[in-house]
């Protein structure tokens, strides 16, 4: 039994046949998937993909590509989505300062007044951070206590480090499968099983064998196996333990 804790089945990549994707994880051994949002419109798709189908929780959330948006309105249109029962963190937040797509001081907003409303509903946060890890980091220690996880982790072992010691969890992605990511193959193997969970970011990172092509949950197998390998582990032993991992931060059922 596997959980993909991170994927985005209510994106247009999916619209011909997202059904028969959702049986293509089932029949993979995949029993639950978090849908993750990344605006308002996306969050509310995110609800209702869960509300639709009992595999499927949501995420809702503000992507910091899309914080030159944000608003207290907005962030009062979250709220008001994260008291769905299914709705099992906020996310994803957090800073993108490799593409740029919003500004810096709005991305910081975004993800504090977003951080503070997952403290007050007593939900996780899922954390986006690319080219901005120190940033991020700075933020995320201000915000303590807090109960996250770094997700698609691709940074290095200071990072992780850091992470660890703040209690997070780091859910790692197929990118792992890519002949440029032996850096990171190196992290997957000082990451502690324990706080580890996986996820495919479908429909993006398809594992090595399918680049160029959609990713989608049932891909979470290769994941599996490709993370035992690397932490020399029995593939049981690893989906026992990271389905559990998920299960426990989501208060998945």
């Amino acid at each position: 039994m596997l959980v993909d804790t991170h994927c985005h089945l209510d994106f247009p990549q999916f619209d011909p046949d997202r059904e028969s994707v959702l049986k293509r994880a089932i029949d993979a051994d995949v029993s639950r998937l978090v849908n993750v949002g990344a605006d308002l419109k996306s969050s509310l798709a995110s609800c209702e993909l869960a509300d639709k189908f009992a595999e499927i929780f949501a995420a809702v959330g503000v992507h910091p590509h899309d914080a030159d948006n944000f608003t207290p309105q907005l962030k009062s249109r979250i709220a008001l989505l994260a008291k769905n029962n299914k709705v099992a963190a906020i996310g994803e937040i957090g800073l993108d300062f490799f593409r740029n797509l919003a500004k810096a001081d709005n991305q910081k907003t975004a993800f504090r007044e977003l951080i503070k409303l997952a403290k007050d509903l007593g939900l996780p946060v899922i954390v986006h951070s690319r080219g901005a890890d120190s940033q991020a980091l700075e933020i995320l220690k201000e915000m303590q206590p807090l109960k996250a996880v770094i997700h698609c982790f691709s940074a290095g072992a200071d990072f992780l480090k850091n992470c660890l010691d703040l209690g997070f969890y780091v859910s790692f992605t197929c990118n792992i499968t890519y002949d440029k990511s032996k850096d990171l193959r190196e992290v997957v193997k000082i990451a502690p099983l324990e706080r580890m969970m996986l996820e495919t970011d479908a429909p993006y990172l398809p594992p090595q064998d399918l680049r160029g092509k959609r990713n989608e949950p049932a891909n979470i197998k290769t994941l599996a196996w490709e993370l035992a390998k690397i932490k020399q582990v029995e593939i049981a032993d690893l989906a026992r333990v990271t389905t559990e991992n998920a299960f426990r931060f989501f208060k998945l059922k």
